[in-house]
């Protein structure tokens, strides 16, 4: 199966949709499945280039197997609403034109939470008469709307109505939890379309060592797990139960969202 990815980020970035796509693709790649993903050049989430990278109209690597094309983007730091509109925008300007160049797929998908990103594969989906999978990873607009990047005005309920389009007009919706398919079967997006893929990790990249070490003996961790604001409230399991032993307990969150 040929299969054309389109993604606003991609490794060396070490965002969420960047890693994400890179295991998929680099998975399909080792089953045999050909195809592109065409992607940003990589500048999140400081605004820079990285080093050995040029913005430019269009470039072609491989990365473990993978054909990635690197299109140009409006380059903007992981804030401000209007520079971060426009990076999007320009992604789908680019990424349309660059897709369609490639060879015609089996299918298109497109990732979110980048909308256009989205909206670009349905595009270039519907020239290539091929299906559309939507990879649903934010709920639209309710994520722009949580994270206060847009307030309920006529440019939310823009939104809102083209996600729902996209939502209706996706042979194929992957969501990363049932909650996601819950909601949009109320809003009428048939069901039966929406498959639930969860999060998950691959336990090959990983080596555990003892439990018994002298680390663990010299500091008690308990563990916090958050979620994004549009997956429900966060989720604070009882750390202070593990951290009861002497002589400390640290907690620590970390996170790329930025207003």
């Amino acid at each position: 199966m040929r299969i054309l990815f389109l993604t606003d980020n991609y490794p060396p970035e070490t965002n969420a949709p960047a890693v994400r796509t890179w295991e998929h693709s680099r998975e399909w790649a080792a089953a045999g499945h050909g195809g592109t993903v065409v992607a940003g050049f990589p500048f999140f989430p400081t605004g820079k280039v990285y080093d050995g990278y040029r913005n430019r109209m269009r470039q072609v690597e491989h990365l473990d197997g993978v054909r990635v094309v690197r299109v140009w983007t409006y380059v903007a730091p992981n804030r401000g609403t209007v520079r971060r509109a426009l990076d999007y925008l320009s992604f789908f300007t680019s990424a349309v034109p660059a897709a369609l160049a490639e060879q015609r797929p089996d299918v298109v998908v497109g990732t979110s939470p980048q909308l256009f990103t989205a909206l670009a594969a349905w595009v270039v989906a519907v020239l290539k008469r091929v299906p559309f999978v939507f990879e649903l990873r934010d709920l639209w607009p309710e994520s722009i709307r949580a994270v206060g990047a847009a307030g309920d005005g006529p440019m939310l309920r823009v939104l809102g109505r083209l996600a729902h389009g996209l939502y209706e007009r996706a042979d194929c919706i992957v969501s990363v939890t049932e909650s996601f398919r819950t909601v949009l079967a109320k809003r009428g997006i048939d069901p039966g379309k929406i498959v639930v893929v969860r999060n998950a990790v691959d336990l090959a990249g990983f080596q555990p060592g003892p439990r018994d070490n002298a680390f663990r003996r010299s500091l008690s961790i308990g563990v916090a797990r958050s979620s994004p604001p549009t997956s429900g409230p966060w989720e604070w399991p009882t750390a202070s139960s593990t951290c009861s032993r002497p002589p400390r307990c640290s907690v620590a969150t970390t996170s790329d969202f930025s207003s």
